[in-house]
């Protein structure tokens, strides 16, 4: 029996804006500042979906869920990652494993990363232990260094059995 194995690749960034609530992994994490966006600016979502949708050749993100689109404002970004997963599961494909990586000055993510990883989880129907979350500074250089943004990369390993 052989498999059909892709792999996708997601980046995104969200600005900083002092006074809004700031979800990363699908919870939120108590800070000062939060991510601004259409949704709820959940970086690390963003890019796990894009990356699913990249992997199954199923385009990005804004193509599926635009942020000209008036449903789609302020909603939780674990609803979209639900729709991703039922797009690429209609095509056959299910998860092999997520690589991610946070990057953000503060707040820590790492004490967070156990909750993380069993929400995503969750809302993808897979085990915990297909989701991998790393974090790192950018050693205060860039926008990231400063404290004015988040940023995020994602990679995927998607497959369905041959017919």
């Amino acid at each position: 029996m052989s498999f059909n194995i892709r792999t996708g690749f997601g980046y995104d960034v969200h600005q900083l804006k002092e006074g809004l609530d700031f979800w990363l992994g699908g919870i939120k994490i108590p800070h000062t500042h939060g991510a601004l966006g259409h949704s709820d600016a959940d970086v690390l979502i963003h890019v796990i979906c894009d990356a699913l949708l990249g992997a199954a050749n199923l385009r990005d993100i804004g193509y599926h869920f635009s942020d000209k689109d008036p449903k789609y404002k302020g909603i939780d970004s674990k609803i979209l990652l639900r729709e991703v997963m039922n797009l690429i599961r209609e095509k056959g494909y299910e998860v092999g494993n997520i690589d991610s990586t946070v990057c953000l000055q503060e707040p820590k993510v790492n004490p967070h990363i156990p909750a993380m990883k069993t929400c995503l989880a969750e809302v993808m129907g897979i085990p915990e232990d297909d989701v991998s979350i790393k974090a790192t500074t950018t050693e205060q250089l860039g926008f990231v260094g400063k404290k004015e943004g988040v940023a995020a990369y994602a990679t995927v390993l998607i497959h369905r059995q041959a017919q």
